[in-house]
């Protein structure tokens, strides 16, 4: 257990690094000269050579990328170009919105998908199978931005049920934190909904023909039981797999839903950021999300031995 669980934080390491010099190139990527950028339309090339020197991009590739990784490993994103402010602070102020979007979608979208899922592999076939795939295709098939603007209409401004946009931090209070939250949380989780349904779905109509699951029925087992104790656990694998891999819907969704519901987080300020292009905090963001969803997916993996302890081997 404890050799896989190292072998599996080492695999990371390599990971890691590639994605480092991926976000490190997004300077050299993006079109247009950064410090002709920054000096703006009537700089002259005197100028624009001045700020080239001074951020350090005359020096080659190689020296710049050094440097810039030597920063990281001592927690030193850099500073923003517009602000002059450290790119670490400007993330600070704004990781609570963001992740407390994520958590309560993915709570939300777990306790929703899952159970929708198991019902209709249970029922496959009946007109209560088909009516949640057809919810999970057409959820599927919504952009982000639309179920937003629909919720918001409906609920915030019609109905006027809840806040059409904002933020309220958790330190004000538990209920406004989370009416807040409801409406962006929802849109956000409409997509992963839909596919964690399907899957869950394909995943439990394969283990209903087991052998196991017609004994535990001829045993007099009660549906509930063997529905949710003995098939879902044995169909618990693709389930967490895509679970992980649907974090990189969240952390994409997120960046459309602040947009929608004027969310001050890191998607906001990434949007910011790469309309001004600011690209010390650019930089920083997409290599915060990238260290996340390779941490996610390091909990999955570390989770298939808890589900399937032969993957321990």
């Amino acid at each position: 257990m404890l050799s896989y669980i190292v072998r599996r934080i080492l695999a990371t390491l390599p990971v890691m690094a590639i994605v480092a010099l991926f976000v490190f190139s997004l300077l050299y990527i993006a079109p247009g000269d950064p410090a002709a950028v920054i000096a703006g339309d009537n700089a002259s090339p005197a100028d624009v050579e001045r700020i080239r020197q001074s951020l350090g991009l005359d020096r080659p590739f190689l020296v710049q990328f050094g440097t810039w990784l030597w920063r990281i490993l001592h927690f030193d994103l850099g500073t923003s170009i517009f602000t002059n402010l450290p790119v670490g602070a400007m993330i600070a102020q704004r990781i609570e919105p963001t992740l407390s979007l994520m958590a309560i979608t993915l709570v939300l979208t777990i306790l929703v998908a899952v159970p929708l899922g198991v019902v209709a592999a249970w029922k496959a076939g009946s007109l209560l199978d088909r009516t949640i795939m057809a919810f999970a295709v057409f959820g599927f098939s919504l952009p982000v931005f639309v179920v937003g603007y629909v919720l918001a209409y409906v609920f915030a401004l019609e109905l006027e049920w809840l806040p059409v946009q904002g933020y309220t931090p958790l330190a004000n209070g538990f209920w406004p934190w989370l009416e807040n939250l409801i409406l962006p949380a929802v849109a956000l989780g409409f997509v992963y909904i839909a596919l964690i349904a399907r899957i869950t779905r394909a995943a439990m109509l394969e283990v209903l023909q087991q052998d196991y699951i017609r004994t535990a029925r001829a045993k007099g087992l009660g549906q509930r039981t063997i529905l949710f104790i003995h098939a879902l656990k044995n169909a618990a694998v693709p389930i967490v797999t895509v679970i992980g891999l649907g974090i990189a819907l969240l952390i994409g969704g997120a960046v459309v839903t602040e947009s929608v519901f004027a969310i001050p987080g890191l998607g906001r300020l990434t949007i910011d950021a790469i309309l001004r292009r600011d690209y010390p905090v650019i930089q920083g963001i997409v290599l915060l999300f990238s260290f996340v969803y390779v941490l996610v997916n390091l909990l999955v993996d570390l989770t298939y031995t808890l589900v399937d302890p032969r993957i321990r081997y």
